[in-house]
């Protein structure tokens, strides 16, 4: 065989086991793309099963509840047991409500979010939320401040959304301050994103449970459904934004939201 042929074998070969790589990619791409479609098709249906699970569950509850407030009342207090009655039945109308509330939470979480967005001053929206949470911080001896962008701050936000996910990191931070401290709105930009921080001054968080927060049902809050910061996450990221925090034990925390301004 002449060094032409040969060179051209070598060639023929080499492209061959080319096309082979390429080909052998490709499949694997394809599985992995329909595994990833029938696991995606999945957790479709499963949210679709526990959503209606959810509901299904929650008009029985109702009931519970009516009947347990014409219960309690049709008690008279001439009733010998009547103190021990009462007393049992507001544990359970308590622990009933407590009940629905952690169905009307997980259905704001598993449900599918419908993005109203609008030109939003992001400044004017945090005044608006300093403004409603005041006397709640008050009562608790916390103080708060907002620090505003020294420039305009417009994005093309879901505005009540927005609002929810601000608000249930300034209650998560009233939280974590029950004797009091301080609680900062701090609103910047940085590279074409808006920057809002909610700062607290409160007990921080230990380094093992920074990487769990955010997972739904995750809470070291007595009862505490362990869904408002997987729901705050959640709304950042179908802004196309993320969600950041920074803590210290015995100094406080910093939740940041980045989010995409407009061009």
């Amino acid at each position: 065989m002449g060094p032409f042929l040969a060179g051209l074998l070598i060639g023929v070969i080499g492209c061959l086991a080319i096309a082979a790589v390429l080909a052998l990619y490709a499949v694997r791409r394809v599985v992995l793309l329909e595994r990833r479609a029938r696991d995606a098709e999945r957790l479709a249906e499963l949210g679709t099963l526990t959503g209606g699970l959810a509901h299904e569950i929650k008009n029985p509850l109702s009931t519970v509840q009516l009947n347990l407030q014409l219960l309690a009342e049709d008690l008279t207090p001439d009733n010998p047991a009547y103190p021990r009655i009462v007393n049992r039945l507001k544990t359970v109308q308590k622990e009933t409500s407590r009940l629905r509330d952690i169905l009307d939470d997980f259905l704001r979480y598993a449900g599918q979010l419908e993005l109203d967005r609008q030109p939003t001053d992001l400044n004017e929206l945090l005044e608006d939320l300093v403004d409603f949470f005041l006397p709640q911080a008050q009562q608790q001896k916390a103080k708060v401040r907002l620090r505003r962008s020294d420039v305009p701050l417009i994005a093309p936000v879901d505005p009540r959304l927005i609002k929810q996910a601000v608000l249930n990191l300034m209650l998560n931070a009233l939280q974590a301050m029950p004797e009091g401290g301080d609680l900062i709105l701090s609103a910047s930009k940085e590279d074409g994103v808006a920057l809002i921080d909610i700062i607290d001054t409160g007990k921080g968080i230990p380094p093992e449970a920074i990487d769990k927060i955010f997972q739904a049902y995750y809470t070291s809050k007595k009862g505490g459904t362990g869904l408002g910061l997987a729901m705050t996450q959640r709304i950042v990221k179908e802004h196309g934004g993320n969600l950041t925090v920074k803590s210290e034990v015995g100094k406080g925390s910093d939740f940041q939201l980045r989010l995409p301004l407009g061009s």
